[in-house]
């Protein structure tokens, strides 16, 4: 059963509401010309997102997961080769190294969440081909110490910028760093569709135009003629439209965002056993895809809260290696098993609202005052 929620962790509907008559106007446009496979619309989404990522190219594909593949493969990457990369992270990003034939190692992360630097150090082998990196949370990795060391090694740097669209790093973009950057546009994201999505960027030509092949059954749609097996993962022209009047509104939702994220800084501190996910660094703009907490207590206050009509998620409950149907073997990432027992997300989006921050900030509160 479906629970009213008095403060949702997100809420499409109120979204949709907010954009309608745009959002609707720009499907008509597509249904009404026909306009729904690899037309106009989806070419303008992809230059779009690209300046505003600050790569030369976008592709659009229909997952986040897919950006990944095909940057992987259009990489050259494959059997004997090795890929780090976190283990606190969405599975796609795993699944996507196992696609190609190659082999994740997994890295802890820091206190930010994001890789710690001196475990991928330690995990460089000569095998290893390539590193990626996930911004998590719209935080980006110290990408000053990754290139560094990525150079050192002549590694590849593929970025899983799936949570971290506009974020920055010394006032440069997300998904720009790299030879590729991956998107993912699933509902929820700070620049979600109506289904899911995803985006490859890159200034590289040639992955550019391998991902534009695999996206359609390696098919060069100009001339017909096919280069490679491929994949049927094409973005949807609809959904591209939708995506394009979205990222107008993108630079006001995200510092909207950091203003909801100061709201809860300032209504929640010094909380004894509550961990805010604010960390130094003036090179870092954060974007706050979510608003991970960190305590102890996370199953009592999740429930707590959920009495209340707090709706609220974890990112993940337990380490990705522990689903034995994964066959990623046995790891001890201490820090990476900590964070599976301790963080929340509170109530995060567009749409939320100083009063629900305050009523969600009360209610954790008055948790901790009774424990």
């Amino acid at each position: 059963m479906k629970v009213a929620y008095r403060v949702p962790f997100v809420d499409p509907r109120a979204h949709y509401r907010r954009l309608k008559d745009e959002i609707d106007d720009a499907i008509h446009a597509c249904l009404s010309r026909g306009d729904l496979i690899l037309r106009q619309q989806l070419r303008d989404f992809e230059a779009h997102l690209a300046q505003f990522v600050g790569t030369r190219y976008a592709v659009g594909v229909n997952s986040g997961f897919h950006a990944l593949h095909f940057a992987l493969i259009a990489c050259g990457v494959g059997p004997g080769d090795e890929v780090i990369t976190v283990a606190h992270t969405f599975v796609a990003t795993i699944s996507a190294i196992v696609h190609t034939g190659a082999t994740p190692v997994l890295v802890d992360v820091g206190r930010d969440y994001n890789m710690d630097m001196d475990a991928l150090e330690r995990a460089i082998t000569p095998r290893t081909r390539a590193v990626i990196p996930v911004h998590l949370n719209g935080r980006l990795c110290d990408m000053d110490r990754l290139m560094e060391i990525a150079g050192r090694h002549r590694l590849l740097i593929i970025e899983d910028a799936a949570q971290a669209l506009g974020g920055t790093f010394r006032g440069r973009g997300a998904g720009s760093f790299g030879v590729a950057g991956c998107f993912s546009h699933y509902p929820f994201k700070v620049l979600g569709g109506f289904g899911d999505g995803g985006t490859l960027t890159t200034s590289d030509p040639e992955i550019a135009r391998m991902a534009t092949l695999l996206r359609y059954n390696g098919e060069d749609r100009e001339t017909g003629e096919y280069h490679c097996h491929g994949y049927t993962a094409l973005l949807d022209n609809v959904q591209a439209a939708v995506l394009d009047v979205k990222l107008k509104h993108l630079p006001a939702w995200i510092e909207h965002r950091r203003q909801i994220a100061d709201l809860y800084r300032e209504q929640l501190a010094g909380i004894p056993d509550l961990a805010l996910p604010h960390f130094d660094g003036v090179e870092y703009r954060d974007t706050y895809q979510n608003y991970v907490v960190r305590t102890g207590q996370r199953d009592a206050l999740a429930a707590f809260l959920r009495q209340r009509g707090v709706e609220t998620l974890v990112h993940w409950p337990k380490p990705v290696w522990e689903h034995a149907g994964l066959r990623l073997g046995k790891w001890h990432l201490p820090k990476t098993e900590a964070i599976c027992r301790e963080v929340l997300s509170l109530p995060m989006s567009a749409e939320t609202t100083e009063e629900q921050v305050a009523y969600v900030t009360n209610c954790i509160r008055e948790f901790f005052r009774v424990r």
